[in-house]
């Protein structure tokens, strides 16, 4: 119930026009959702344009934000235009305009809001797909030519660095606060997704790239083992027995593969283990530091990422890079198109990996896990039809299980109580 205590010589009129009729139930619905504070140049708008204001969602491909998005530790926590408006000045009218301002988001929010955000949903999905496609078709076809997997996966991390410092420099994206405690937080988490990288580089260069994508198809099995066993989560026996499909394709694929090499098996295998302990450390050691969103999150793990590995590189195969840069640059015939191609797979190693940042920010956990499993199918077709290479009837249909298999998983998970779900969001 509202009361009004208004002094008895008060003359108060409010007004409204006739363009801006809002229901009594509307009202009341805005009422016992709360207040919110609105600017006064936005309440002087039409009414289409409110309601564009309210339910508009922000994404932005290329990481040009003009506000932090939220955090990657809590994905629920979405940051709506309301958060970033001034408060109203004090007075009677500041209550009741807001209740106006609500109950036209109401109104609007089935006809304006959700084929808007089905729109930009589509719109961050397809860049997502788009750009993992481009990186794997270019990181082969470098491979193919330079099989140095090491450099190009220091590369492809100075690039994403690169790229993240000149976003900060011109405050196209705002910059954390550092502090020693959060580089030392990142320190785990950067080693597990060096390891991750790197191990899929490595894979790539050794076996086809479907192949390698069927392989980390069993990401879900590797997640459900070390969670159990690091005590992160426990786990239902129906995402257990959701996982027996995925071990059963992936080992019909690796049997009936063509380029079948056991360096691209395990190398696909470990960097399955690294991500997951890289997902599961983080939930871990950056606890304390939601304040840092999910693309300077990644940021800084690329930037401690290529110190742990251009060292190691250098050691491993620094001392062939010469003689397979002119055997590369022999084979391709022009000297920029080979150029061009390890600029766009470091390019593109970034963007897709900051897309699936932002679509986890707007997304649920379940609908991110099913857009991924979408995305290796996606993947694997593209790079055959690219390469040509050839699939055996039983090797697609082991890929075909081991990818059904991961989304029995996010399906399985999805049903988990509502406290567990809020625990894997923040993974």
């Amino acid at each position: 119930m509202l009361t009004l205590n208004l002094v008895p010589c008060s003359n108060i009129t409010l007004s409204k026009p006739k363009s801006h009729q809002y229901s009594i139930n509307a009202l009341h619905r805005a009422q016992n959702q709360g207040d919110f504070h609105l600017p006064r140049g936005l309440f002087n708008k039409p009414k289409s344009q409110v309601i564009s204001n309210l339910s508009r969602i922000h994404g932005y491909p290329f990481g040009f934000c003009a506000k932090p998005s939220s955090q990657i530790h809590d994905t629920s926590a979405k940051i709506t235009y309301l958060d970033t408006t001034g408060e109203h000045p004090s007075g009677v009218g500041a209550k009741p305009r807001s209740w106006v301002a609500k109950a036209a988001e109401f109104e609007g929010e089935s006809e304006v809001s959700k084929p808007s955000k089905t729109l930009q949903l589509g719109i961050v999905f397809g860049m997502w797909y788009f750009q993992n496609i481009v990186f794997n078709i270019y990181n082969k076809k470098v491979l193919n030519l330079f099989p140095f997997p090491w450099l190009l996966a220091s590369f492809q991390l100075f690039v994403g660095s690169v790229w993240m410092l000149i976003l900060w420099s011109f405050k196209l994206q705002p910059c954390p606060k550092i502090s020693k405690p959060f580089i030392v937080a990142l320190l785990g988490p950067a080693l597990f997704h060096t390891i991750g990288h790197i191990s899929a580089c490595v894979s790539f260069s050794k076996v086809a790239v479907s192949f390698t994508h069927v392989i980390k198809s069993s990401e879900p099995v590797f997640s459900v083992i070390f969670s159990t066993i690091l005590g992160d989560n426990t786990y239902p026996l129906r995402v257990w027995l959701s996982i027996l499909p995925i071990v059963l394709g992936c080992s019909l694929a690796a049997v009936t593969e063509v380029s079948f090499n056991l360096q691209g098996l395990w190398g696909a295998l470990i960097s399955n283990v690294g991500f997951v302990l890289r997902n599961i450390y983080s939930k871990r050691s950056l606890e304390s530091f939601k304040e840092v969103n999910g693309l300077n999150l990644y940021g800084w793990i690329s930037i401690i990422s290529l110190l742990y590995l251009f060292p190691v590189a250098i050691f491993v195969e620094g001392t062939q890079w010469i003689e397979g840069y002119h055997r590369a640059i022999q084979a391709v015939g022009k000297p920029t198109t080979f150029y061009i191609w390890v600029m766009l797979s470091g390019v593109f190693y970034h963007l897709y990996n900051q897309s699936s940042y932002q679509a986890l920010d707007d997304i649920s956990p379940l609908t991110f896990s099913v857009g991924n499993t979408m995305k290796r199918v996606v993947v694997i077709v593209a790079t055959i039809l690219v390469f040509r290479n050839p699939v055996k009837p039983l090797n697609a249909l082991g890929s075909a299980i081991a990818i059904f298999g991961t989304f029995l998983y996010s399906q399985a998970t999805s049903k988990k109580s509502p406290k567990k779900i809020e625990g894997e969001k923040s993974s």
